[in-house]
């Protein structure tokens, strides 16, 4: 019993040092986020709340303007943007949609913009796992669209984005520094 015991105590004390010894990573500097349509679905889902399907979710990292010039500065106009930092923001259609007139099929994708002082186009692209815009291939593109940018009054000092249905659709609506836009998607 005494060499059970004592075997027990070594094993706690190896794995107590291999913990420690260990590193966790450091917090980044653009958290991950995600936005659902309908807005909050997790928390509506358990508490039996939610009175519509889900339809989409958009998983993102959240960088912050910290005193930069984005548009045009940071994030170049007429430069695909992986719509955030990090690992090239993903969406995912939990039925079949329709953009920009194409429908886009149950699945993941990549989205990216291209962004223009006035006008940004959105392509979702079926490319996934991916991070930045480095590896970008048009070839896989699914659907491109272009929307007006709208200037807003307030600074969103982090990037977000959110969904809100209007006339029975839903946008996508994305906004950082000084900039709103809004991607329409049919269901």
């Amino acid at each position: 019993m005494e060499k059970l015991f004592t075997s027990i105590i070594a094993v706690c004390a190896f794995s107590i040092t291999a913990f420690a010894q260990s590193s966790l990573p450091a917090i980044d500097k653009s958290p991950m986020d995600i936005s659902y349509y309908p807005n909050n679905y997790p928390v509506l889902k358990i508490q039996d709340k939610a009175t519509e399907p889900l339809v989409a979710r958009v998983v993102y990292s959240r960088p912050k303007k910290e005193g930069r010039t984005i548009f045009g500065g940071l994030v170049e106009y007429g430069q695909v943007w992986r719509l955030g930092a990090n690992e090239a923001t993903e969406i995912e259609f939990y039925k079949q949609v329709t953009i920009g007139g194409k429908k886009v099929a149950k699945g993941r994708y990549t989205l990216y913009a291209i962004v223009k002082e006035n006008s940004w186009t959105y392509i979702i692209n079926k490319e996934t796992d991916t991070w930045g815009s480095f590896k970008y291939n048009p070839a896989k593109d699914v659907v491109r669209v272009e929307v007006p940018v709208q200037k807003i009054a307030e600074t969103v000092e982090a990037l977000a984005m959110t969904f809100e249905k209007v006339n029975g659709k839903i946008n996508l609506v994305v906004a950082w520094e000084n900039i709103k836009t809004s991607l329409p998607i049919s269901l």
